[in-house]
């Protein structure tokens, strides 16, 4: 069978790490595992050109070599949110028009938006730069908390690891399950990753609040694992309820029972890290009730479960 041609698009100074995730998935020959794609590395200039890493890599092949591609990958863009040159993006519109799939790992997303081939979809960068990219792109709609988006002709990961996710996803989709199995389990990987980007992030820094405020986001964090109602939190700030969420609202951009919740689930998190209590003494220390709860919970925010949130960070594992 015709081999699918994949072509990685470098830009200086270039990851070695996200570059190595689509050549690991599409460009490494295995013994085991028949080949069904070509890789090769192109950029606007040939010859030496910098990486992250502080060594030159050598490139031998020009825009021209994207004429010919099946698939065009761009893993990484650095700095985040640096223009493309105007050669790169036309060769891109002209790729896709022509019917080649356009790939970007983590960054390589604000590439593919400056191209104009994100208008009006959904797609994902790393969760440092989602916000990022919303800002410079507001007719993209951003989605920091998934690993990977496919609309067929475009593509986008979250950051640097997810490429992997991606390019396996993406050898599903050209050869099935299986195949896509065999290259995950030569790379001794996970052929599907669980979850989403968003529990890997670090925890958020508390908000800021000014001091009408403070003393009781202090005494809630203090008691989380007790009964916590908006009436008590009002109770305690001497303001009335509605007071208290306009409060809320102006000082730290949400209500009072989604910064609880989001109290609650940090704790949780530190909990599963740190500590092998069961799960259910963790929900009910963080006020979470049950442990049905807090998986419920802990599913619909970070996309998966506490178990399986311990057992990727635990400290005790």
């Amino acid at each position: 069978m015709d081999r699918h041609r994949v072509v990685a698009l470098l830009n200086p100074p270039q990851s070695p790490f996200e570059l190595a995730c689509a050549a690991e998935v599409f460009g490494t020959g295995r013994q085991d595992v028949p080949g069904r794609y070509t890789f090769r590395i192109c950029a606007e200039s040939t010859g030496p050109l910098a990486t992250t890493a502080g060594y030159a890599m050598h490139v031998d092949a020009g825009l021209a070599v994207l004429q010919e591609a099946d698939t065009v990958v761009i893993p990484g863009w650095q700095p985040a949110g640096a223009p493309a040159p105007p050669a790169v993006i036309e060769a891109l519109r002209d790729a896709h028009r022509r019917g080649a799939r356009i790939a970007a790992i983590c960054t390589g997303a604000f590439v593919l938006a400056q191209a104009g081939l994100l208008d009006g979809r959904r797609a994902t960068t790393h969760w440092r730069h989602a916000a990022m990219l919303a800002a410079a792109f507001p007719e993209v709609r951003v989605d920091p908390d998934v690993l990977y988006m496919d609309h067929g002709d475009v593509a986008t990961s979250a950051g640097t690891g997810a490429g992997i996710d991606l390019c396996l996803h993406l050898v599903r989709s050209d050869h099935g399950a299986a195949y896509a199995a065999e290259i995950a389990r030569n790379m001794v990987l996970p052929p599907h990753r669980e979850g989403s980007q968003l529990q890997y992030a670090t925890r958020p820094s508390p908000t800021w609040a000014d001091e009408s405020l403070a003393p009781t986001l202090d005494w809630a964090a203090s008691r989380l694992g007790t009964r916590l109602t908006i009436a008590r939190l009002a109770e305690r700030a001497g303001l009335s309820t509605r007071t208290l969420a306009r409060r809320f609202n102006e000082q730290l951009g949400t209500s009072p029972g989604q910064w609880l919740l989001g109290r609650r689930l940090d704790e949780a998190r530190v909990l599963l890290e740190q500590t092998d209590l069961p799960v259910e003494s963790i929900a009910a220390r963080v006020g979470l009730a049950s442990a049905v709860n807090l998986r419920r919970h802990f599913r619909a925010h970070l996309g998966t479960t506490p178990g399986t949130y311990r057992r990727v960070f635990g400290e005790t594992r």
